[in-house]
């Protein structure tokens, strides 16, 4: 898997807008939205990582430090972003310490990274609240009953038939 476009294909998803950089350092995904900005780095190995994530970072913010000062307050919410599919568990607990550094950006670190649902995982941080409804072998029409209990059996019946709304209305003013 393709940690790099799996992290762009999720960010461009959630209204990120998204452009590859390529520096001394290596490549780099950038996004940006209208509350943040920030820089993806992939790494080979876990060692990569742990050894490389500060240079990385450093290179990445003096390259964008004109588009940084010109952000505003978006440029308290520049993160910076260490992935690697390393699966390593001691180096894994390391590089999640990365994330205690405040220093120059917010930051993600994670090891373990092998499908996009690793990627979706190390980068909710970034992405908007989104909920899974429940979706199951349900009545709706006993389910809406139960809801609306408080209105008259009659008139919800006639809401769920192809009853006319002025005929609805004059069953719940009969029975207020």
């Amino acid at each position: 898997m393709d940690i790099f476009t799996q992290a762009e294909i999720l960010l461009r998803d959630t209204q990120y807008e998204t452009w590859t950089w390529t520096g001394s350092a290596g490549q780099a995904t950038c996004f940006e939205n209208a509350a943040l900005m920030g820089f993806v780095h992939v790494f080979d190995s876990a060692d990569a990582l742990l050894g490389t994530w500060k240079e990385n970072q450093r290179i990445a913010l003096a390259r964008h430090a004109a588009s940084l000062r010109r952000a505003g307050a978006k440029a308290w919410n520049v993160y910076s972003v260490f992935l690697t599919p390393d699966q390593d568990a001691r180096r894994g607990r390391e590089i999640e310490r990365i994330e205690e550094d405040f220093s120059l950006t917010r930051k993600i670190a994670r090891a373990s990274i092998t499908t996009p649902d690793d990627v979706e995982k190390a980068l909710l941080p970034l992405l908007s609240i989104r909920s899974k409804p429940l979706l199951g072998a349900s009545n709706f029409e006993t389910r809406l009953r139960t809801r609306l209990k408080d209105i008259p059996p009659d008139a919800v019946t006639a809401f769920l038939s192809e009853t006319t709304p002025a005929e609805i209305a004059r069953i719940l003013g009969a029975t207020s």
